[in-house]
């Protein structure tokens, strides 16, 4: 059996009582690492475990996953995730690849931001699509999230924005060399966020959305020292909301008096 397991959004205790039993029975247990991250290392979730983990980079899930699966024929695999299994991609084509090499698999779900982002008191009901926020470089600068967030904001929905995050990530110089080298991991805050988005609306006056629109960041959602800030975009530019993983929400444009209410505590 192949098994995808959802470890929240927490510390080492937020996986479910299902997951660590299966955990527990795996003859081979493997930890994703660079679509997110837990607010604690691999060294804790072993510890509570009581066993070893294999990291699984980028290269492993998106280009060598395939001898996994083969081994889960004969073996209980099971891959951790943070947040919810099914919150990226990656893991909906493993599930696929699991499925043309005759593998059985299941999936044992979690918390993840896309519900637990209602922790700032903007009703979950009233979200639209989310979007991911790239780094922008000095040569890429794509903006085309920010249709997606104006979709959202003229049906008064708000928007959720996944911020990126790059965990062993190749040098460009890199890419054409036998030794691969890797970047040093970077984590984009709501203030960098902020930044792109300002650029973003600053060329495009006539959107609705200006410096002056309202912003809701968060970080560590689910962790003891989670923080939320409401704010403008203008005024994001310069907040620090500590270490990482962070969010950033563009709200809707009326918002309901409860979620106006619960948002002023954040200001």
């Amino acid at each position: 059996m192949f098994y995808l397991i959802g470890l929240g959004l927490g510390d080492a205790k937020d996986i479910t009582v299902r997951g660590l039993e299966i955990i527990k029975k795996c003859d081979k247990v493997l930890l994703e690492g660079y679509t997110s991250i837990l607010t604690v290392g691999k060294e804790a979730l072993e510890e509570y475990y009581g066993r070893p983990l294999i990291l699984a980079d980028r290269e492993l899930c998106e280009s060598n996953i395939d001898e996994t699966l083969k081994e889960a024929k004969l073996k209980d695999i099971a891959l951790l995730v943070v947040g919810d299994p099914l919150g990226a991609t990656t893991h909906t084509d493993m599930l696929l690849r699991a499925k043309q090499f005759g593998v059985e698999s299941q999936i044992i779900h979690n918390a993840s931001i896309m519900n637990a982002v209602s922790c700032c008191g903007l009703q979950l009901y009233s979200f639209g699509e989310t979007i991911s926020i790239p780094f922008w470089t000095d040569s890429w600068k794509p903006d085309s999230f920010f249709e997606k967030i104006l979709e959202n904001y003229s049906r008064n929905l708000h928007t959720l924005c996944l911020l990126d995050i790059k965990v062993k990530e190749p040098t460009e110089e890199s890419l054409t060399k036998k030794v691969r080298q890797y970047m040093d991991p970077k984590f984009m805050t709501v203030r960098d966020a902020a930044k792109q988005l300002v650029q973003i609306v600053d060329n495009k006056p006539e959107t609705g959305i200006t410096r002056e629109s309202l912003a809701v960041g968060l970080s560590r959602v689910g962790a003891p020292d989670q923080r939320i800030a409401v704010m403008s975009l203008e005024k994001m530019l310069h907040l620090d909301l500590g270490p990482p993983l962070h969010s950033l929400v563009i709200p809707a444009s009326k918002l309901h008096p409860l979620e106006l209410d619960y948002l002023e505590q954040f200001r």
